[in-house]
């Protein structure tokens, strides 16, 4: 008697089921930008709008690579970049920090979550007017509005993800007479990863976008600042250029998150 072996792909599928499904998944997030990039080109190629308002493709294409052999891609890209990872991880950190306290505590839920929750509806860029009179319009200012943009959502999910342990899991902590920090570092954390991450990436996502806009306003250095400029200067190839930059720049953090959260989720996958 034999047995017949199937690999398995992910979501227990079948190997060649979940290639093609990525495949289809793939084909499908490809048709809006493929389509978007085809409308682009027509146009541009029948001249509906002058080339000072919608530059054709190939003139894009050959400012972006003269913008990355000079380097000046590449320089405003690294100074956005360590804007946020600067201003992210501060708001990060400190939202982990909140929502666990909130999490493990329902007094300073009580008293800090009405305050928070107010503070968390006035958008990031609401705060620039004031933060400008306090801290002017140099680094500061850029460090705090992406941190506020990173905080809420890491806050909030870390907060739902420590209340989601189950009771079980402290009540095996208890019997094994852990301590509170042992309790927090080997159950409710763990447990609460996938929360934590989800708020990783959706402030993560905050603080990008919130760079950006800041430095849309005050800055005269990063990807904001080549929008503001460009438009300026009526250089549409270079805003077009600096906001596929953002873009890819946004795409490939998540994805990398994405990829991360995976890997250190391994233990789930192989339960399915």
């Amino acid at each position: 008697m034999s047995a017949v072996v199937e690999t398995t792909g992910r979501a227990g599928l079948p190997l060649s089921s979940a290639r093609l499904q990525r495949f289809v998944v793939l084909v499908t997030s490809l048709i809006f930008p493929l389509g978007l990039f085809g409308l682009w080109w027509v146009a541009s190629a029948r001249g509906w709008l002058p080339e000072q308002i919608l530059p054709p493709p190939a003139y894009v294409y050959q400012t972006g690579r003269d913008m990355i052999l000079s380097g000046e891609l590449l320089y405003h890209t690294g100074v956005s970049l360590g804007r946020v990872v600067i201003g992210f991880t501060i708001g990060a950190g400190l939202g982990l920090l909140l929502g666990i306290a909130m999490g493990l505590s329902e007094t300073v839920e009580d008293y800090v979550k009405p305050l928070f929750l107010a503070f968390a509806q006035i958008p990031t860029l609401g705060w620039i007017p004031l933060l400008m009179l306090l801290v002017g319009i140099e680094e500061t200012l850029k460090i705090i509005i992406i941190a506020k943009g990173a905080i809420v959502p890491m806050t909030m999910n870390t907060l739902t993800g420590v209340r989601g342990v189950s009771p079980k899991y402290i009540e095996v902590g208890r019997a094994l007479r852990f301590s509170r920090w042992q309790t927090l570092r080997l159950i409710v954390l763990p447990a609460a990863v996938p929360s934590i991450f989800t708020g990783i990436r959706y402030g993560l996502t905050h603080s990008w976008t919130s760079l950006v806009g800041v430095e849309l306003l005050a800055s005269s250095e990063g990807l904001g600042y080549l929008l503001v400029w460009g438009r300026q200067m009526f250089w549409l190839d270079t805003v077009i250029v600096a906001m596929i930059a953002i873009g890819l720049v946004g795409f490939v953090m998540d994805k990398g998150l994405d990829r991360t959260e995976l890997l250190i989720q391994r233990w789930k996958r192989q339960e399915l």
